[in-house]
């Protein structure tokens, strides 16, 4: 079974890649269904959520109120770690969990989608991930110009709020300049700076590519 990282940063396009990687064949494994699943009503994640932050975060009835937990560990690092200490080693186990049906059911290509993958190796913690653990890593990545006008006109964000959500992950260049993993031939980097269909071009050339080497 090949297992492959697919990250990006925010707006960079990753989901649109991740979409046109499982019409290719691959097992997709989300890291943010995942993160909602260990969050949900009556876990014990949702439970330590609660403890650490306080029942303001939890809505009527029962669920997360992400946003409001999002404004109080945006701007503080600590409080973010502490947030991710709880959640992370959570997601992680799910995450083995999927990937270990996958490799029962003998699925050819698994595809982890982890947006923050390089962030949680930053980390150094037990539970962090290590890039260099897959066979291949992809990075969608886009200029930065781009994913603050996406974030604005798609998603509706002010252009300070983007700004901040842009600023709030590991820069594009220290994710491109990483290399590691079974070959050693760094990150498979897929730019999205055009239109669909060149997108499309680029990720299936890198599809190809990762799927020949692997077979080399």
């Amino acid at each position: 079974m090949l297992h492959i990282a697919l990250t990006g940063n925010i707006a960079s396009g990753k989901s649109t890649v991740a979409n046109l990687f499982r019409g290719w064949g691959a097992t997709i494994i989300d890291a943010d269904r995942l993160v909602r699943e260990a969050q949900a009503p009556g876990s014990p994640v949702l439970r330590a959520i609660a403890e650490r932050f306080g029942s303001g975060v939890l809505l009527a009835d029962g669920a997360l109120d992400r946003p409001k937990l999002r404004a109080i560990v945006m701007d503080e690092p600590a409080t973010r770690r502490a947030l991710e200490a709880i959640v992370h080693p959570a997601v992680q186990l799910l995450r083995l969990e999927r990937l270990a049906r996958a490799r029962a059911a003998g699925d050819r290509v698994v595809v982890s989608d982890i947006p923050l993958l390089f962030e949680i190796a930053a980390e150094g913690s037990p539970a962090a991930l290590d890039p260099g653990a897959f066979d291949a890593v992809v990075l969608v990545d886009a200029p930065e110009s781009v994913r603050i006008e996406r974030l604005v006109h798609d998603r509706g964000l002010s252009e300070a709020e983007a700004r901040h959500m842009v600023a709030a992950q590991l820069p594009s260049a220290v994710k491109r300049a990483w290399r590691g993993g079974a070959w050693d031939r760094g990150v498979c980097i897929i730019d999205n700076d055009a239109d669909r269909t060149t997108l499309e071009t680029r990720a299936r050339a890198v599809w190809d590519r990762i799927l020949r080497e692997a077979t080399a």
